[in-house]
């Protein structure tokens, strides 16, 4: 008779200071036999796990993997493909095992292919998934800065390709939440200008781990200085109203 399948957990964590989970989603880890932990192919260690600091685990459970942002499809398929393979090689053996995924785990996140993976391989497999605070929350609320109010109309995308896009979202909505802005960065910034809206408009960087950086306005900003990952740029198309 074969052991019975373990559990995947998915637990989103931080963005941001450590603490930024769920008290359900704590248990789980401590419950884990096994937690994995992405790590960007440019860093030295996972951001996951700085997210983390503070919480008493045991080392032995921790799994950094690289993950890969190839724009290739073919090639992420096959690398979230192999990642599943192995995960249900641990859920097969009766392990628990834990993924971690910065920010809220369903939203533009990573965990989404390896979850899609394991049901195709273990259908039957109890697959978990625990919500986690978003980059945009979070930046928002490091800011003080009120993501929707009323009638007000929130768009959340990554950032288009060109400005003519672009502007075209941010003129048929009240805000504008930008993910994944990258090298775009720069003529973001000169379109928000240009709009002369910039002064109505936050950015967040990294909040609450070393390189943070907070901007209540992006007037002044230099992309130079800002770009980077983990970065989320709040547009607001008119000043907020007084009430």
């Amino acid at each position: 008779m074969s052991a019975p399948l373990g559990t995947l957990w998915g637990i989103g964590v931080g963005p941001g200071p450590a603490g930024y989970l769920p008290l359900a989603a704590l248990e789980a880890l401590r419950r884990a036999d096994l937690i994995y932990a992405p790590r960007a192919r440019s860093a030295d260690t996972s951001v996951a796990l700085q997210c983390l600091a503070g919480i008493d685990l045991d080392p032995a459970k921790l799994r950094e993997i690289e993950f890969n942002m190839d724009p290739d499809r073919a090639v992420l398929s096959e690398h979230y493909a192999q990642l599943a393979d192995a995960i249900a090689v641990e859920l097969r053996a009766g392990r628990n095992v834990a993924y971690l995924t910065i920010g809220d785990s369903l939203t533009y996140s990573t965990y989404g292919y390896v979850l899609a993976g394991l049901r195709e391989r273990l259908p039957e497999a109890t697959l978990h998934t625990f919500p986690g605070v978003t980059s945009y929350a979070s930046a928002a609320a490091a800011l003080s800065w009120p993501l929707g109010e009323g009638k007000e109309r929130v768009l959340i995308l990554p950032c288009p390709e060109t400005p003519q896009e672009l502007r075209r979202d941010i003129e048929t909505h009240d805000i504008v939440v930008l993910m994944k802005v990258g090298a775009r960065l720069g003529w973001v910034l000169d379109l928000l200008r240009e709009m002369g809206i910039a002064q109505h408009c936050a950015f967040a960087r990294r909040i609450g781990l070393p390189g943070e950086m907070l901007a209540s306005g992006v007037g002044d900003l230099v992309a130079g200085e800002a770009m980077g990952y983990l970065a989320t740029l709040l547009v607001r198309r008119n000043p907020r109203e007084e009430r």
